[in-house]
């Protein structure tokens, strides 16, 4: 079906400078040797320049080809490849060698394999923590299908953070995510969040929802102990991807920062270029769920 909603003009808030520098250079290069992916050049990352540049990238396993296909995202879709047996030790090589002191660490959903690539995140995890000892990390994954057995052997390998996006309202999931379920991705967290790990979620708006359903889903990852909320703009890869209904302000963006705080949130990263792992480094600092 052809997409026949308006497309509204980008505003100027949302210009972003253009990849420079040889820090940013730096790890482009150690990224291409090591044949790594990063959500950073996939998901087309408007901070990509911000966080490459200080030398720090968002590492994407488990290849470069999603199961599903959710209508915001921009990475492919398909047939992925088999699991390469290396890369978890190429993945361990790389953060060493650009010496990192913060990792994080996100995949593509991988429903074709028994575990979901559950046995494959931690083993990337304890090979960084084996080489990198003195690097926290982050971890941004699936939702296992809900299956507590998974999330379990992520949480074993005992990641500072352990993050999983609503991505957006209740209202909007089944318009926008593929095969996931709001409530199961709140089971997902909640479990995260009473294993004693810092629980960590994010969404992006401008896709048509109300500041009363933001809140609501707020209120929603604070009954599952989330204490750490990303917030940022959605911006339509592709005419085939959702279009963007709204771009929001910055004004509402934070809003939403200060609205969170009071709800009880550690930390929120609300403004129209915020992703998911923007200002990662500093969420390890929550204090961790009671």
């Amino acid at each position: 079906m052809k997409n026949t909603d308006t497309i509204l003009r980008k505003p100027d808030w949302l210009k972003i400078k253009v990849p420079s520098g040889k820090e940013f250079i730096a790890v482009k290069d150690i990224i291409a040797e090591h044949k790594l992916h990063t959500i950073c050049t996939s998901g087309h990352c408007p901070n990509m320049h911000e966080c490459w540049g200080r030398g720090t990238a968002t590492f994407m396993i488990l290849g470069d080809i999603c199961t599903r296909s959710c209508k915001f995202c921009n990475v492919i879709t398909g047939k992925p490849l088999p699991v390469d047996p290396e890369e978890p030790k190429r993945v361990a090589e790389s953060i060493k060698l650009m010496g990192l002191k913060h990792a994080v660490l996100t995949s593509v959903d991988r429903d074709d394999l028994k575990d979901g690539g559950a046995s494959v995140w931690a083993s990337v995890i304890r090979e960084i923590k084996a080489l990198c000892p003195q690097t926290t990390i982050e971890t941004l994954i699936p939702d296992f299908d809900g299956r507590e057995e998974l999330i379990q052997q992520v949480i074993d390998a005992a990641p500072e953070v352990i993050s999983h996006n609503l991505e957006t309202v209740r209202r909007m999931t089944p318009y926008t995510r593929s095969r996931a379920k709001y409530d199961r991705s709140l089971k997902v967290l909640k479990y995260i969040a009473d294993a004693g790990t810092i629980a960590k979620s994010g969404i992006i708006a401008g896709l048509g929802e109300t500041r009363e359903e933001v809140f609501e889903l707020m209120d929603d990852l604070r009954s599952a102990g989330v204490t750490v909320l990303t917030i940022g703009q959605y911006l339509q890869p592709t005419r085939k991807h959702l279009p963007v209904k709204e771009y929001v302000t910055p004004e509402q963006f934070k809003e939403y920062e200060r609205v969170g705080l009071e709800k009880g949130f550690r930390f929120v990263e609300s403004s129209p270029l915020v992703r998911s792992s923007y200002h990662a480094e500093k969420h390890v600092l929550t204090p961790k769920p009671h």
